[in-house]
């Protein structure tokens, strides 16, 4: 039997694994950053929707983990491990992280930068964890969609000003 592939959705401050055929599918993407973490050969895919660089900033008694970058990945790690795939034998794409509003301050700790300050954090995670990070579309100003194909392991990416990317 063949299956059909569905597009699965990761929605803001989400997460989701899907195997081949389906593919992982995030829009909104302004200051967020998409994070996917996919194997070479075992075809399955994990993405995250991190709105935050740090879980520090939580102050509810529930952490929602894929918001921060932080838990995100740590997170990410766990569903590989179900998926009994070591991290080890993972890659990285991320897209996002845009300055989305122009600000008065735009020092590169500036609480307004939270774009920039989502990237960095999620490269420390990823440096962190020795995942190799083998793909990035970042920065700018303008919003993104993103969908990842964990047969091909491509990653395309839409913005209004550049039109479709793939990496």
């Amino acid at each position: 039997m063949i299956k059909v592939a569905k597009v699965v959705k990761v929605g803001i401050a989400d997460m989701n694994f899907v195997t081949t055929p389906d593919m992982l599918k995030t829009s909104g993407l302004g200051s967020c950053v998409a994070v996917i973490l996919f194997t070479r050969h075992r075809q399955v895919a994990g993405m995250a929707h991190v709105m935050l660089p740090s879980s520090s900033l939580n102050h509810s008694p529930s952490l929602n983990q894929a918001k921060y970058a932080d838990t995100a990945i740590q997170a990410l790690l766990a569903g590989f491990k179900k998926h009994h795939i070591a991290g080890y034998m993972l890659k990285a794409k991320i897209a996002g992280g845009a300055q989305m509003f122009p600000f008065a301050s735009q020092k590169d700790d500036g609480l307004a930068r939270i774009g920039p300050r989502n990237v960095k954090a999620v490269r420390q995670q990823l440096e962190a964890h020795r995942i190799p990070l083998v793909a990035e579309d970042i920065g700018g100003t303008a919003g993104r969609t993103v969908v990842f194909d964990p047969a091909t392991n491509i990653l395309q990416v839409k913005t209004a000003d550049r039109g479709v990317a793939e990496i």
